[in-house]
């Protein structure tokens, strides 16, 4: 994460605002080349709405999933995802597929 992206998220930062401790999230990346896709970033609570805040920003699509993100949790990141994993993670793959196809879609009918 870039200084000034740091900064950005320090500024948006609200002191009274008490984050869900509960809240799990994990960034996926995919490159065809490593075989599955892998851990790039993990947090709960405050760490986890960040992650969630900036996807948002960037326009990445969000997969909500409970019991998938606290498994996904559980690795480090940089790990690829387990083989017991791959296919529940294919179907939010899908989605996110299916997202962008959407949005190209729409931005063309603009």
């Amino acid at each position: 994460m870039t200084k000034d992206r740091n900064n950005k998220l320090n500024d948006n930062i609200n002191e009274n605002h008490k984050p869900d401790m509960n809240k799990t999230a994990v960034a996926l990346q995919y490159n065809p080349e490593e075989g599955a896709p892998k851990i790039i970033a993990s947090g709960k609570g405050y760490l986890a709405e960040k992650i969630i805040e900036t996807a948002k920003e960037e326009n990445v699509p969000i997969h909500e999933d409970e019991k998938l993100s606290a498994s996904l949790a559980t690795l480090s990141i940089g790990d690829l995802i387990p083989p017991e994993l791959y296919e529940v993670v294919a179907e939010v793959l899908a989605f996110v597929d299916d997202m962008d196809k959407m949005k190209r879609k729409l931005d063309l009918d603009k």
